[in-house]
């Protein structure tokens, strides 16, 4: 899990603007309603929740500052999907709290997934929270804010049902470089994976309409916004819901028209609805780059039963062999679940040879996560952590061999590199990420540019750079 406290006070104001975080401003008591900091945990869906918040409280009056400490109040955007990002998650709020115990902050708000898991038994837990905001009532966030300051604390929860549409995601405020934004095209997920707990926390799969979506992204557009990473629970099944059929072909027909958006980046596909329209569409794309990250979870028939993935092995790769030949330069990510209840030696060795088989360039591996509250917390052949971890790891090792074999091989090439931000080392070297990497979970490319500087940054280009060297994952080049 990506843990993003947004601690830079130097894009903070008050009032309504850019979506982009304008330059910093002294608090002005006569204009603002009070100052505000905030922790966002999870994933970019959640980080988009955030960003939302964010502008209607900057849209109310409300000004970001760069630390809990003085604030007025605190937000934490919580995250709830494993037991390890729960306790992050929990670790975030206690720590918040006591810096409100020492007079610190005046109030701190709970809002996201754990939020909208654990609703009103989070305040017992925490008495010291004041205000608990489920996932579809993030939109209430400022009226919630004003009745913390206003000393109108008897009532501490706001939880709305899941909404039949995915809830609107413009005018916020973006926490990341300009330069890339992520763009939320549906909320929740219809799928039953025995070992995942979303649907109780994020409800229904709820497109959102594509006129709205690409209003969202004419404004992200509009704002600077180059690379656009399309995120949803479920991606291949966007228009189910709304109009009958998978509709995703259509949407990005019409997001490539948008001007400014030179790379569509495609996260979280399932393999079910892929279909070869998808593909077709995908291949012949000027805009669609060849990344395309499908979590698969696993290789076993009976393991993929087990966790009622609804997908089996035959027709996976019979859908990652037609990926392979028909899109060129395709970079594939995924991720897989080790010690997943019931798993066997020989079931685990079938997903290792699986991933030395496909040589996916990207993948991670988690451990399996007891949920209590779903179906796979009941299944018999839990295994202890220690041999969870083991195997996780044992497929780790056999993946990073084939990561880093692609980064060898990718020296010599000339690689189109979208430069993210300046080192702090060297003002003549610039960090940046290829077509192959997602933002914040994948490799980067460090970029030797004689010449540049802070007066001639490179940020938010996107750069041809002839690749020179590899260190494990990352690589290192200079511009051609």
């Amino acid at each position: 899990m990506n843990t993003l406290p947004i601690v830079d006070a130097s894009d903070a104001s008050c009032g309504v603007g850019s979506s982009v975080m304008p330059s910093v401003q002294a608090v002005d008591p006569a204009t603002c309603r009070g100052t505000f900091a905030m922790v966002s945990l999870g994933c970019p869906k959640n980080l988009v929740d955030s960003e939302r918040m964010l502008g209607l409280l900057r849209e109310d009056g409300w000004q970001l500052v760069g630390e809990p400490q003085g604030s007025d109040l605190v937000i934490v955007n919580t995250c709830a999907f494993i037991d390890a990002s729960r306790a992050e998650s929990y670790a975030a709020i206690n720590e918040m709290l006591d810096i409100k115990k020492a007079g610190g902050t005046r109030g701190v708000i709970v809002s996201g997934c754990l939020a909208e898991r654990q609703k009103e038994k989070l305040l017992d837990e925490l008495p010291g929270v004041d205000a608990v905001i489920g996932v579809f009532s993030r939109d209430e966030i400022a009226r919630a804010a004003e009745r913390l300051i206003g000393g109108l604390g008897e009532q501490r929860s706001i939880f709305n049902p899941a909404p039949a549409r995915a809830l609107d995601d413009s005018h916020r405020m973006r926490v990341t470089p300009r330069h890339m934004a992520y763009l939320k095209i549906s909320e929740g997920c219809d799928r039953t994976c025995t070992f995942c707990a979303i649907p109780k926390m994020r409800g229904k799969h709820a497109t959102k309409p594509i006129e709205d979506v690409i209003r969202e992204a004419r404004e992200l557009a509009a704002d600077g916004m180059k690379e656009l990473v399309i995120v949803a629970q479920d991606t291949t099944y966007y228009g189910m819901d709304l109009y009958g059929e998978p509709r995703l072909v259509e949407l990005l027909a019409e997001l490539e028209k948008i001007e400014g958006i030179e790379w569509i980046r495609l996260m979280y596909l399932y393999p079910m609805y892929f279909s070869d329209r998808l593909i077709d569409a995908i291949a012949a794309s000027k805009k669609i780059i060849p990344y395309l990250d499908m979590p698969l979870q696993h290789a076993s028939d009976p393991v993929l039963k087990r966790m009622q993935r609804r997908v089996a092995k035959q027709p996976t790769e019979e859908l990652l062999a037609k990926l392979r030949s028909r899109i060129p330069n395709l970079v594939l990510r995924t991720t897989f679940i080790a010690g997943f209840p019931g798993e066997t030696r020989e079931q685990f060795e079938e997903m290792v040879a699986f991933v030395q088989k496909w040589k996916f360039e990207r993948a991670g591996v988690f451990t399996y996560s007891l949920e209590p509250d779903t179906p796979a917390a009941k299944l018999d052949g839990h295994m202890d952590d220690a041999e969870k971890v083991a195997r996780r790891d044992e497929l780790m090792r056999v993946q990073q061999t084939i990561a880093h074999d692609h980064s060898r091989r990718q020296i010599g090439r000339v690689l189109d590199v979208i430069i993210d931000r300046q080192s702090a080392e060297r003002e003549d070297v610039w960090i940046g990420r290829s077509q192959a990497d997602a933002p914040d979970i994948d490799c980067v490319v460090y970029v030797t540019a004689p010449g540049s500087s802070a007066a001639q940054p490179l940020t938010g280009r996107i750069v041809p750079v002839e690749i020179v060297a590899s260190s494990g994952y990352d690589l290192a080049g200079v511009p051609v």
